[in-house]
């Protein structure tokens, strides 16, 4: 009778909260569609991770198994990479390429919050990981977490898919504070035409070996990421790419989520860090919106033919989330403004901003 009762005399305050933690989540992905693909399975996940005695945590544990073949080994990470590069066309980028300028730009949060993690107390590697919460991207964030803070994982994941859901909230207010009436309302025009498909197929292999040949700590990221593309783009393997896209992107997602919760653990979680932690994620979205945004209007400056300042922010990586929201702010502005073309060729731009900001801060903390 008492091998009954064990597990519930063994509950802790910091698991009864942690399940009710997991719960929110699970609530959020639900009710109001936030990350459902991550925050679901994070938040069931946490519910098994902090229940007394879990035989679902621990070193041969199913969850501890997973763990040790997909995110130690940043196998999950990259997989999902493939399954976003055959998701993203490039079309708009390549049609507009000086629009991956604001894809640089708007990592500026990145920096700043490592800057300002730094000050705070944290390691400058764990610094590192807090600040490419900036880059709007999981993979990326989990990736560069599971290298330099595993300790932080579980907080920085949540802060990662927790803030890009949140895009259509955070960007609107920071935009408007930087720009006017008037420059919300610039027009932009979009040149129509099919880009060649031999241009299509030379991009990703051509980006691959630039950033190999620069940045070599990003080539895992950017060259799972453009394989993923190419398999989309090259034309004769469109089963496979039907494949990345949706069962492997939807299989791999579902285990990283509930993989990362095995390290949402009352004990580790629920500390002063993990509330800084969160903080200091916002921090990195407002200065990369502010980024992109400010960047527009420095080139407005030497350009004649004007520029939105409002797709500057879509430099983020949160594809294709922040194009749809800076199309809508446009609408709202000016009914016949239509941005979204230019502000996915900005997203699509991120994307790779994003990934090759990852693989610098992994060279230059080695």
């Amino acid at each position: 009778m008492e091998t009954l009762f064990t597990g519930l005399l063994g509950f802790q305050l910091k698991q009864v909260i942690m399940i009710l933690i997991g719960l929110v989540l699970i609530w959020l992905a639900i009710k109001h569609k936030y990350e459902p693909t991550l925050l679901l399975p994070i938040g069931f996940g946490t519910i098994l991770a902090n229940i007394p005695l879990s035989a679902a945590v621990g070193e041969h544990s199913p969850l501890g198994i997973l763990f040790k073949a997909g995110i130690d080994t940043e196998l999950f990470p990259l997989l999902i990479f493939i399954a976003i590069g055959a998701m993203i066309d490039f079309s708009p980028l390549l049609k507009n390429p000086f629009m991956l300028l604001f894809g640089a730009a708007a990592q500026l949060g990145i920096f700043v919050t490592i800057v300002l993690a730094a000050s705070l107390g944290f390691d400058i590697k764990e610094a590192a990981s807090i600040g490419i919460i900036g880059a709007a991207d999981g993979p990326t964030s989990i990736y560069v977490a599971n290298r330099f803070a595993p300790n932080l994982l579980g907080a920085i994941s949540v802060a990662a898919y927790s803030y890009m859901a949140l895009v259509p909230i955070i960007q609107p207010p920071v935009i408007r504070l930087l720009t006017t009436k008037k420059e919300r309302c610039i027009r932009m025009d979009y040149h129509s035409g099919d880009v060649p498909q031999t241009v299509k197929i030379i991009f990703p292999i051509a980006i691959t070996i630039i950033a190999g040949i620069f940045v070599p700590a990003s080539l895992a990221l950017i060259g799972f990421l453009m394989f993923g593309n190419l398999i989309r783009e090259s034309g004769v393997l469109e089963g496979l790419s039907k494949t990345a896209q949706n069962e492997l992107g939807n299989l791999v997602t579902i285990l990283l989520g509930i993989t990362i919760a095995s390290k949402m653990q009352g004990e580790l979680f629920l500390v002063p860090q993990t509330l800084l932690i969160l903080a200091l994620g916002l921090v990195a979205f407002i200065f990369d919106t502010a980024g992109g945004v400010l960047f527009a209007k420095l080139m407005n400056i030497f350009k004649k033919e004007k520029i939105n300042p409002m797709i500057g922010a879509c430099g983020i990586s949160a594809f294709p989330m922040s194009a749809r929201v800076i199309h809508q702010m446009g609408l709202k502005e000016d009914p016949f403004n239509f941005l979204l073309m230019p502000a996915v060729s900005v997203n699509v731009g991120g994307q790779i901003g994003s990934v090759i900001a990852g693989g610098l801060i992994l060279a230059l903390l080695a």
